[in-house]
């Protein structure tokens, strides 16, 4: 009787069906165009533009001109057009950034 205990105790446990995962859907205020202010339009456009896009304008400005800090990638250098953006700000995190950048849309 020994041996049956071992061999039951050794089974697999029966995988469980999982569902697949429904689509998000993104959420309409993000998706409404906002306008930079002339200030950030100087670096993003000044076409109305989602939210998401003017982040990822931006964010393509900081890497193509290599303002992204080399120690800590958090940490954004501002240059002579994001120093406007930023307030006068020298040096921003990435969380600051996008509170500094709402000021400039409407």
């Amino acid at each position: 009787m020994a041996k049956k205990a071992t061999k039951a105790a050794k089974k697999a446990p029966a995988k469980k069906a999982t569902k697949p995962k429904a689509k998000r859907k993104p959420n309409p205020a993000l998706m409404k165009p906002v306008q930079p202010d002339a200030v950030l339009g100087a670096v993003v456009g000044t076409k109305p533009a989602p939210r998401g896009q003017i982040t990822k304008k931006l964010w393509d400005y900081i890497k193509k001109n290599g303002l992204q800090d080399a120690k800590n990638k958090r940490n954004i250098n501002a240059d002579d057009a994001l120093k406007a953006v930023f307030g006068g700000k020298k040096t921003v995190t990435m969380f600051e950034m996008t509170k500094l950048v709402s000021k400039h849309i409407s």
